[in-house]
């Protein structure tokens, strides 16, 4: 098969600091791989040094075996490169035409655009890609899907006649039913020729639609692979450098006292009459479709959002919370499913993030107890094994993984009895999620209760001592452990079992 791209010894260096070593990389045209690795083992970095946003410091790069510099985005561009991110760049207020042609529209001889061409222009583009029966040029991405907001993405890369296309986590914020159109719709494109470099942390995705995978490990390169050669723990294996036999911590908690009750929430709109209870040490799961309203009922718990009516007690006693410092003074902390939007303050460092739940604990006066808040964040830094120069480290510059650490430690300087943790694996790389696993199932046994919100089933169905589904608004079942099954939560968290109150 034609090679279509290769990467000779590439380094990347960083004042000083190794952000890639004499790295490998080939891709073949009409392929599918896949780059695996930690979070901060160098794909971001291979990734812009592609996209012309970084200079490599050293290494050779060819195209259809041709050496070339792609010292700027434009570059890039020029040689049939185009990258798909994992946030979403569409303009709201253009069309699927206008963002698809957006700086390149056809104009007339006035110099006004040519709306027709542009319109038939862009169909073709949706129709090499067969959906424009389900997309209209004329749509604006507000009425899209975010799956079908992708595919106007990927259609505006074909649009320059991409060769190569860099998919950077492209399901993460997809439903199920989406992320299986979406992968069909790259194999679609592997068969159309294009080569596509693939990058998520979900192994079963890798799984199903890769040729080949190339893994990373601290800057390094560490091996291509055939994926019909590998197994579930060689990747893992490769990924992480040591075996990870037990994914999943044992989970054998004592349940203890009732923590929490919540009765009749009901927001007149979309969330109908959910009730239910969580106890000392117990990990409780939800789970549902994107959409099903696991998020909405947090986000009333906790104090964001108002406007429903429920009941809530807290140990046997009724609360009334109406903002999020009245849900921490009670014991109770929500660490939310979008950490750079909601969960941090992406331009401040560890220690400012760390402490910004507990200030009027550490606050005397008019000053701030600096050794108190040293020691706080000193003992999470220690206790997640965050990694970073120090406490002084932008968030921001931290990898997913390393961000969500803070985003945890932030939550824990509460010494929380309640941790309502939504979606916390979310873009994190296999090492992070083993380590937020056992620390899950570590607080559960001190006596915590936690509320665990995912979107992947095997960690719903691996760590939950019980798990409540979720459809449409609704509660549709109450599942203890002893009674999970995939084939059971799933037909609860599809609408296929009625609502139970």
């Amino acid at each position: 098969m034609e090679t279509i791209l290769e990467m000779k010894d590439i380094s990347k260096h960083f004042s000083g600091v190794k952000a890639l070593d004499k790295i490998q990389f080939n891709l073949r045209k009409g392929e599918i791989h896949s780059l695996l690795g930690e979070n901060g083992a160098g794909k971001s970095t291979m990734i812009k040094i592609l996209a012309g946003i970084y200079d490599p410091t050293d290494g050779q790069i060819f195209i259809n075996g041709k050496e070339v510099k792609i010292e700027k985005v434009s570059n890039a561009k020029e040689l049939g490169i185009s990258i798909i991110h994992q946030e979403l760049s569409l303009v709201p207020y253009m069309t699927v035409a206008e963002n698809i042609y957006l700086g390149r529209m056809p104009s007339k001889k006035t110099g006004f655009v040519d709306d027709k061409k542009l319109e038939e222009d862009a169909y073709k583009v949706l129709e090499r890609l067969g959906v424009q029966e389900v997309i209209s040029v004329h749509a604006y991405p507000a009425s899209l899907t975010v799956a079908q907001q992708q595919m106007v993405e990927i259609a505006r890369a074909l649009s320059v006649d991409s060769k190569i296309l860099i998919m950077d986590e492209p399901t993460a914020s997809l439903t199920e039913r989406e992320t299986v159109q979406l992968l069909e719709f790259v194999k679609r494109l592997r068969d159309q020729g294009v080569a596509i470099i693939y990058i998520s942390h979900r192994m079963d995705e890798v799984f199903q639609i890769s040729d080949r995978i190339t893994v990373f490990r601290d800057g390094q390169y560490i091996a291509t692979r055939d994926i019909s050669e590998v197994s579930y723990d060689d990747v893992i294996r490769l990924m992480v450098g040591r075996e990870m036999k037990d994914v999943y911590p044992e989970v054998d908690l004592t349940k203890g006292k009732e923590l929490l009750r919540v009765e009749c929430l009901d927001d007149g709109k979309f969330l109908r009459d959910i009730s239910f209870t969580l106890h000392q040490g117990e990990i409780l799961g939800f789970y549902g479709l994107v959409g099903s309203g696991r998020t909405e009922i947090m986000r009333y718990l906790f104090g964001i959002d108002r406007g429903a009516s429920f009941k809530i007690y807290m140990e046997g006693k009724e609360l009334r919370i109406t903002k999020p410092k009245e849900a921490i003074d009670a014991g109770i902390i929500l660490a939310p499913e979008n950490r750079k939007e909601q969960g941090l303050v992406l331009i401040q460092d560890i220690r400012f993030n760390t402490v910004l739940t507990i200030l009027d604990r550490l606050i005397h006066g008019i000053k701030t107890d600096k050794k108190q808040e040293q020691a706080v964040v000193e003992e999470y830094m220690s206790k997640l094994r965050t990694k970073a120069t120090s406490e002084a480290h932008i968030t921001g510059q931290l990898s997913g993984g390393n961000q969500q650490k803070v985003v945890l430690a932030k939550c824990l300087a509460t010494k929380p009895k309640i941790l309502i943790l939504d979606e916390p694996t979310r873009g994190i790389d296999v090492g992070a999620k083993f380590e937020i696993y056992k620390l899950v199932t570590q607080l559960a046994e001190e006596g915590v209760g936690i509320i665990f919100i995912s979107s992947e089933l095997p960690e719903i169905l691996n760590l939950s001592t019980r798990v409540i589904t979720m459809h449409e608004g609704k509660k549709t079942g109450e599942l203890d452990k002893s009674e999970l099954s995939e084939e059971l939560v799933l037909k609860y968290a599809t609408g296929g079992a009625g609502n139970v109150s």
